[in-house]
């Protein structure tokens, strides 16, 4: 890679590409607890996401921030995508 493509063009610095940037606002999840029937917005650091072998093994969860419950719901195709593109941490499970 050439010195100009890799520092941002000629006469630009990485430092100075960024220098305008704002700081960009975490991705927030909508979900709800089944046990208490609460509705609220997670970050991506409040959720994780388990990929098995099949779709019965494929969930994500989190803890309820209302009333603490280990909520655990099944994650589809598209939910696994917005989930892993919104930085959510991802196990993915194996079997033996």
């Amino acid at each position: 890679m050439s010195e100009s493509v890799a520092s941002g063009g000629p006469g630009i610095s990485v430092a100075s590409a960024f220098a305008g940037m704002r700081s960009v606002t975490p991705v927030r999840f909508r979900a709800g607890c089944p046990d208490c029937r609460g509705a609220f917005e997670l970050t991506a650091s409040a959720l994780r996401l388990a990929i098995g072998a099949s779709s019965s093994t494929t969930f994500y969860s989190f803890t309820c921030p209302d009333c603490g419950a280990a909520v655990r719901k099944p994650a589809g195709e598209r939910i696994v995508e917005l989930l892993t593109g919104g930085g959510v941490r991802t196990l993915r499970l194996h079997t033996p």
